[in-house]
C-alpha cells in the first residue's frame, strides 16, 4: 500500500508541468551575470561580437522591408515591418551577438551591485560595442548595394522608411528633442523584448517574447539608434537626401541618449531596485568584492 501510494504521489508530480518562464528576480540575477561576463571578454571578441550584431540589425532593417513590400493598409503593414525587424533581433539574441541598446540593460544592472561603480573597461566596452554595431551594419549595407540583388521598387519603400525616421530634422530644436524622448520609448520595448527573451525557457518563447515588442516599436517609428544604422548603412551607396553630419547629430546622438535612458533606467535599474532585496547575496557579495579588487589596483 505505501509502494502504491508513492507511485500515486510520483504520478501527481508527473503531471504537473515545469514552469516555462523564469521570475524577475532571476532575470535581473541573470543581467548582473551577463554584464559581468560581458566585460571579461578581450577588447577583440567584444568587437567581433558588436559588428555580428550590426550585421544582424542591418539584416532586420532588410527584412522589415521586405516582408512590407506592397502592402497598402497600415495595420498589416505595421505587423510585417514589426516581424521583419524582429528577424534580425532574433539573430543577435540567439546568437549571443553584443547589440549596444541590449548592453543598455545588462551593465546598468551590474553597476547597481557594484555599488554604481564605472571604470573605464565599462566606457570602453560602452565604444567598442557602438561602434561595432555601426561598423557591422554599414558592411552588410555595403554587400548589399554590391550585390545588385534588391530591385528598384525595394530602394523607393527604404528611402520612405528613412525619411520617416528623419522627419524630426525639420522641426529645428524641438525635433532633436522628439527623437531623443522616441529613443526612450525605443529602447524601453527592445529592454523589455530582453527581459522576455530571457524570461523564456525555449526557443520559440524567446522568439515571441521578442516579437511582440518589437512589432508595436516598430510600427510607432520610435527611434532606436542601431535600428536607424542598419537603415542608413543600406541607403548611404543608394542616393540620400540627407548627410551623414544631419543623421548623426540630428538623429543618431540624441537617439542614442535617449536610448540609455530607456533601457538603462526605465528597464534595468528600475527593475533592480524593485527586486532588490530578493537578489542572491552571493551575487551581491561577489560583485562587491570585485569592486574592491578594482579600487586596490588603482591605489
Amino acid at each position: 500500500m505505501q509502494n502504491m501510494k508513492e507511485n500515486q504521489d510520483n504520478n501527481k508530480k508527473a503531471a504537473v508541468p515545469d514552469r516555462q518562464y523564469f521570475f524577475p528576480v532571476q532575470i535581473i540575477e541573470y543581467f548582473i551575470e551577463e554584464g559581468k561576463a560581458s566585460l571579461q571578454v578581450s577588447n577583440l571578441a567584444q568587437f567581433i561580437l558588436s559588428f555580428m550584431a550590426g550585421a544582424f540589425i542591418a539584416f532586420g532593417a532588410l527584412g522589415s522591408i521586405l516582408l512590407s513590400m506592397g502592402v497598402e493598409t497600415s495595420g498589416p503593414f505595421n505587423l510585417l515591418s514589426g516581424v521583419g525587424f524582429a528577424i534580425g533581433y532574433t539573430m543577435i539574441f540567439l546568437s549571443g551577438s553584443i547589440l549596444f541598446t541590449e548592453i543598455n540593460v545588462l551593465l546598468p544592472s551590474y553597476i547597481l551591485q557594484s555599488k554604481y561603480w564605472i571604470s573605464k573597461k565599462v566606457l570602453r566596452f560602452w565604444g567598442i560595442c557602438y561602434i561595432g554595431n555601426f561598423l557591422g551594419a554599414l558592411f552588410v549595407g555595403f554587400l548589399l548595394n554590391m550585390s545588385g540583388s534588391l530591385d528598384k521598387e525595394f530602394y523607393e519603400v527604404l528611402l520612405k522608411f528613412m525619411e520617416k525616421k528623419m522627419e524630426f530634422t525639420e522641426r529645428g530644436t524641438w525635433g532633436w528633442f522628439q527623437v531623443l524622448f522616441s529613443g526612450i520609448l525605443a529602447n524601453w520595448l527592445i529592454g523589455i523584448a530582453a527581459v522576455l527573451a530571457t524570461a523564456a525557457r525555449d526557443v520559440m518563447g524567446k522568439i515571441f517574447g521578442i516579437l511582440l515588442p518589437v512589432i508595436i516599436f516598430e510600427a510607432g517609428n520610435f527611434q532606436h539608434a542601431v535600428a536607424n544604422m542598419g537603415y542608413f548603412s543600406i541607403t548611404v551607396l543608394e542616393g540620400f537626401e540627407y548627410s551623414w553630419y544631419e543623421f548623426i547629430l540630428l538623429n543618431l546622438i540624441p537617439a542614442t541618449i535617449g536610448n540609455l535612458i530607456g533601457g538603462g533606467i526605465l528597464v534595468s535599474l528600475l527593475l533592480s531596485f524593485a527586486f532588490k532585496e530578493d537578489i542572491d547575496d552571493d551575487i551581491v557579495k561577489e560583485e562587491e568584492e570585485e569592486v574592491e579588487k578594482i579600487k586596490h589596483k588603482m591605489e
